[in-house]
């Protein structure tokens, strides 16, 4: 499936940092989910998967802080 770029047909909106916004969201709660994942898998004693998760998380949390400050820049200079 194919989809226009910034044209709202898909989201609905014509405003170019949606997208932006939704994958920070995105970022932080798939950070969230996966802390839970993470304290599943130490409680059962699982450190391979623990640290997966983990790892994982800090990849979601980069992402997150990595569009956040791309956001920051972009409506700066609005």
């Amino acid at each position: 499936m194919t989809h226009p770029t910034d044209g709202g047909e898909v989201t609905g909106t014509k405003d170019k940092n949606y997208n932006l916004v939704w994958f920070t969201e995105q970022c932080l709660a798939n950070a969230l989910r996966l802390e839970g994942y993470k304290a599943d898998a130490e409680r059962d004693g699982d450190t391979e998967l623990a640290e997966l998760f983990s790892k994982a998380q800090h990849e979601s949390t980069k992402g997150a802080e990595t569009a956040k400050a791309l956001l920051a820049q972009r409506l700066s200079r609005a």
